[in-house]
């Protein structure tokens, strides 16, 4: 009986390492012929077979498409469940752009307190961009809060130069603050004044930020573009 039981096992393990070659094969079909077909020059970070109707993901950078197993067809948009709601490919979508808070560099930030500033988020943000004073004015509100803002200067050279006009201010939270919230530029920085906002690029870069704002959360999710307060707190309540 003992002899028949491991012959089962020793069948099962076979079986599974049969069907993980099978998977593992077809998984590199597929990726060969996105690369070859679809995603020429752009890198395809996985390749893996979903819970549901035979579908593969692909994804590629920061964005998820699907596929059959012969990657004939490509189905690009949200995988939901109209039975429960469930939409598959937003819950992928945040746990690909997760990050981890503890790898923002946050002496390179402009910090900002309100309150006690027990809860914490760090900011993308572009000192031309529209969306991203109307945040800083609806953040003005939030009480506990502590702010990181990373100044992404994408938008134009008067992006740079207001950033580096306020990094180089006596009060870089006031002058922040006065530019975002009440329109005042800050004085014009010295000769010299050291300042550069390429490690930020870089930053941006890493997590494949492309416009502001960005929020991100203590627990690495993140928000991209303008919401709401009421949003915003219960997003901020969900991250802890």
């Amino acid at each position: 009986m003992n002899i028949l039981k491991i012959k089962i096992k020793l069948l099962m393990l076979l079986v599974c390492f049969f069907c993980t070659i099978t998977a593992s094969a077809q998984e590199d079909v597929i990726r060969k012929r996105f690369q070859e077909r679809v995603v020429q020059g752009e890198k395809i970070t996985s390749v893996k077979k979903t819970p549901y109707s035979g579908l593969y993901e692909v994804q590629v950078g920061n964005k998820i498409v699907y596929t059959d197993s012969k990657a004939r067809y490509l189905f690009i948009g949200r995988m939901i469940d109209i039975e429960t709601g469930r939409d598959y490919t937003q819950e992928r979508m945040e746990a690909i752009n997760k990050i981890r808070f503890s790898d923002l560099p946050l002496e390179q930030a402009i910090k900002k307190v309100n309150g006690k500033g027990e809860r914490v988020i760090a900011v993308f943000s572009d000192p031309n961009c529209g969306y991203c004073k109307r945040l800083e004015s609806m953040l003005q509100g939030i009480d506990n809060l502590t702010i990181y803002v990373f100044p992404l200067n994408i938008l134009s050279e008067k992006s740079r130069t207001i950033s580096r006009n306020v990094w180089c201010s006596p009060n870089r939270t006031n002058a922040w603050n006065a530019w975002m919230i009440d329109g005042k530029l800050p004085p014009e920085a010295g000769s010299n004044c050291s300042y550069s906002d390429e490690a930020i690029l870089q930053l941006a870069r890493k997590f494949d930020i492309t416009g502001t704002p960005v929020i991100f959360f203590r627990n690495g999710s993140r928000i991209t573009g303008l919401l709401s307060a009421e949003d915003f707190i219960e997003a901020l309540s969900a991250a802890k």
